[in-house]
């Protein structure tokens, strides 16, 4: 579980799902076979979670054992293994900042600073009007686009800085929702020098013109990057001459060392 105990709440004594969430639940245990519906016990610690103002209590996770008829341990083991169930309150925008490896080289602490710095809180901490709760989570699976953070275990806010982290922190603390994705104006994952093609390298190489002047067709590049062309099955069945095949493999060895590093581009 995620960031530092809290001693200051107090776990209800009972919790019953509503109506709505109970037709729910039964959608997802229809989806698994009779006697496997302990399977159905992630999307209902989530539908609890949501319900009881994104937090777990203990009673909602003994709940959860009565309807799948499993063990409350079991519960407890799922939910205390994933970051994303939060077992006490948190408040009203949850904070998961990345702080991994590739985050970290992207320079996440100064993120981390910054962050710290403009709320007035620590790692684990909650700001005394329960607006921003502050955790380290690991990694969040954006590492291109590194360093970043999760919000409410939805919406990802990537390509952070100490500067215009604190602007996304302003626009939440204003009750507005800032977009997410990238904050330095990328498409998605796009290389940061903005949309690139390797047509270029491939004719500087020969190997656009030699391609098309054995069959006609147009060599099919990967345009995120891959160093490998991608031969249709058709022409491999056109191709008798294992010679024509040994050059093509060499000059497409050629063109592979001669691109710039996806990551450098």
């Amino acid at each position: 579980m995620s960031g530092h105990p809290r001693k200051d709440f107090e776990q209800p004594k009972s919790f019953k799902f509503t109506p709505a969430n109970m037709k729910l639940i039964e959608t997802h245990i229809a989806k698994y076979p009779k006697g496997k519906q302990a399977s159905a016990v992630m999307p209902l610690l989530d539908i609890a979670q949501n319900q009881n103002d994104d937090w777990i209590p203990e009673a909602a996770m003994e709940e959860i054992g009565h309807i799948l008829d499993m063990p409350r341990i079991k519960v407890f083991e799922v939910a205390t293994f994933y970051t994303m169930y939060n077992l006490q309150p948190k408040g009203k925008h949850y904070l998961q900042v990345c702080t991994t490896t590739p985050c970290w080289l992207a320079g996440s602490a100064d993120m981390v600073k910054a962050c710290e710095k403009h709320l007035g809180i620590k790692m684990g901490e909650t700001t005394p009007d329960g607006s921003f709760t502050l955790s380290e989570v690991e990694c969040l699976g954006a590492c291109v686009n590194a360093p970043v953070i999760q919000r409410n275990g939805d919406d990802l806010y990537e390509d952070l800085t100490p500067e215009n982290v604190v602007r996304v922190l302003d626009t939440l603390k204003s009750g507005k929702k800032p977009a997410h994705g990238s904050q330095a104006g990328r498409t998605t994952s796009m290389g940061v020098k903005g949309a690139t093609c390797l047509h270029e390298q491939a004719e500087k190489c020969g190997i656009k013109k030699w391609y098309q002047g054995h069959h006609g067709q147009r060599p099919r590049l990967d345009n995120r990057g891959s160093q490998k062309i991608r031969v249709t099955r058709s022409w491999r069945r056109r191709v008798s001459d294992r010679d024509e095949m040994v050059v093509y493999a060499q000059r497409v060895k050629r063109w592979a060392s001669e691109l710039p590093c996806y990551q450098c581009r």
